[in-house]
């Protein structure tokens, strides 16, 4: 049965956590997903198996959690990762985040830094507001913005996405890949070779710029955004339990 959480700022958050040994596996979902995705459940199979504890929620306009996805933005949805983690869990944290999710697990490793101690992204998007939306508007989208306050661009995985001005705006304050990114704790970037929504170059530049030990990309050929098929879900397994293991000896 799922549970709420009510934020600091009046939010309802609904949420899964499995009891377990620590670290605490937190999974962040990516924009417009919930956490009954299919990386989300697999990975909460896998901890329950093992004895782990995990927690997966859905943000604020996601889910069963409640708002609407069009009075959303990062900010709003880094508010909410940082209150279902602050409020649900204890100790150190490994953090899974896919697509948008990778973005927010940045966003909390800049937050709470003392408390995580490994990082798995899967297609991470940071920036993508920026990057992606607002770069890639023609100048009639971004005179819609300015004059209706949204646009409404389509998905290859989903319904259009209605992105407004708000979110591009509050985008801009949660920027990682134009400030020093520090992510001293084993990190995995995994990223599919033919994902048409998180690119490649992407991926590259997450790890040019980020400042770390022990960071490693794996680009998987052939693989799209979902990476989710059986031979994606038990390389997030493995990779989870690589930067758990790693945890241990540092």
């Amino acid at each position: 049965m799922v549970s709420m959480l009510k934020t600091p700022q009046g939010r309802r958050i609904a949420y899964h956590k499995t009891d377990g040994v620590g670290p605490t596996v937190v999974f962040l979902g990516g924009l417009k997903s919930d956490m009954e995705g299919t990386k989300a459940i697999h990975l909460e199979e896998w901890a329950r198996t093992r004895g782990q504890a995990f927690l997966r929620f859905d943000y604020s306009g996601h889910g069963e959690s409640s708002g609407t996805f069009e009075d959303g933005c990062i900010g709003d949805w880094h508010e909410d990762t940082v209150a279902a983690v602050s409020a649900l869990t204890e100790g150190p944290l490994v953090v899974v985040g896919s697509s948008m999710g990778g973005w927010q697990a940045l966003l909390l490793a800049k937050a709470m830094p003392e408390r995580i101690v490994g990082l798995v992204t899967i297609a991470a998007a940071p920036d993508f507001t920026e990057d992606s939306y607002w770069a890639g508007f023609d100048d009639a989208q971004k005179a819609a913005l300015e004059a209706v306050g949204y646009v409404d661009l389509p998905s290859d995985y989903m319904e259009p996405y209605r992105i407004t001005r708000r979110m591009i705006e509050d985008g801009r304050k949660r920027l990682v890949l134009r400030t020093p990114l520090s992510l001293p704790f084993p990190v995995w970037f995994l990223q599919g070779t033919e994902d048409t929504a998180v690119t490649s170059e992407t991926a590259i530049k997450l790890i040019e710029h980020a400042d770390g030990t022990d960071m490693q990309l794996l680009m998987v050929k052939g693989k799209d955004h979902r990476f989710s098929d059986q031979f994606c879900l038990k390389l997030i397994e493995t990779k989870v339990e690589a930067v758990l293991k790693a945890s241990e000896v540092a």
